[in-house]
């Protein structure tokens, strides 16, 4: 069993990771700032169901906060770490930049500095599809450029990959991105669109469906994305000594380093995705169509063959059965029945 660092563990993925690998009977550490970007009761809702399991360990605290980060490492034999705590959201991202650099920059770094001062094994790392940008080709494929980003926290994810490159190389870190696509599920995100789809339907009032519907989306049920994460754990990245350098892929290197997609490989119309929460709230939705929004891209579309073959993963679920699960959560949770 492994010590485990998980950031972010306060958030909708941290969360059920960390469950998962409590389960598992791995050791984990959360460490999350349980910041107001959305409802922080939420987020003290998630860690309740945590904290009970003696094998988990909570610190309150930021990334950007590097003498208590560097504190955690120096009081604990840490094997692993995923980094899943980030500032979130393309369209906030526009309204407020500097959050964005605080956690996603300055965060990130403090986090490789601190794999390469106590010889971690292993870093995992959240990345987005959001890199992808203004690229065209589908399905997205991490051996694809994504130099056109369209937000600044797709830039910064972009970034994250560049920056976890330069430790691999530098100090042989094995580092590996996960872009993830679109994560939806029981004990989600506010701010996603399905979340407040649910909210507004529930309570009569219109949504707003944004490029008038037709926008795609890989969306990803949690239980997916965790699995992914689960298998990965024990597997570090070894560098490539056929790696080309005239030709480079742009997902592995010589370096310790690889970068995967991780999503539903199966993108839905945004109609299609909101006629199905319909039908599992029992409602039909007031829609009010908008063009499409700064920051926003029209689909996307997880090529995930890489991930498949290195881990045997596959997303078994289907959008009818994720939504019926988060609609059942979402009714129980807000008294809503």
């Amino acid at each position: 069993m492994s010590n485990i660092f998980v950031t972010g563990a306060s958030g909708f993925i941290g969360m059920h990771l960390s469950k998962a690998l409590l389960n598992q009977g791995h050791k984990v550490i959360g460490y999350d700032n349980v910041n107001d970007y959305y409802d922080v009761q939420l987020k003290r809702d998630r860690l309740a169901i945590l904290e009970p399991y003696d094998n988990f360990t909570f610190i309150e605290a930021g990334l950007e906060d590097r003498d208590r980060l560097n504190q955690v490492f120096e009081n604990n034999q840490i094997d692993v770490i995923i980094n899943l705590a980030a500032q979130a959201g393309v369209r906030y991202s526009i309204e407020n930049p500097h959050a964005y650099v605080d956690s996603n920059l300055v965060g990130f770094v403090n986090i490789l500095e601190a794999a390469r001062h106590h010889k971690v094994k292993h870093l995992i790392y959240a990345s987005s599809s959001s890199v992808y940008g203004a690229n065209a080709k589908m399905p997205f494929s991490t051996e694809d450029e994504v130099n056109h980003p369209v937000s600044l926290y797709a830039a910064t994810k972009k970034s994250n990959e560049l920056m976890a490159h330069t430790y691999s190389h530098l100090y042989e870190i094995p580092t590996t991105g996960l872009r993830f696509f679109t994560v939806y599920g029981p004990m989600g995100r506010p701010d996603m669109a399905y979340f407040s789809f649910t909210k507004k339907i529930l309570a009569g009032e219109s949504i707003k469906v944004f490029n008038n519907g037709e926008m795609m989306r890989d969306f990803t049920y949690v239980d997916d994305i965790v699995e992914g994460i689960v298998r990965l754990i024990d597997q570090p990245p070894k560098a490539n000594p056929a790696f080309d350098r005239e030709n480079p892929n742009a997902s592995e290197s010589y370096a310790p380093y690889k970068v995967y997609n991780i999503g539903n490989n199966q993108p839905v119309k945004l109609m299609d995705f909101i006629q199905t929460l319909e039908k599992h709230l029992g409602v039909e939705a007031k829609k009010e169509f908008l063009p499409m929004q700064p920051g926003d891209v029209k689909a996307t579309y997880a090529d995930i063959d890489d991930l498949t073959a290195a881990t045997g993963f596959k997303p078994t679920t289907s959008i009818d059965q994720g939504l019926k699960q988060f609609v059942d959560w979402y009714k129980s949770y807000y008294h809503n029945e």
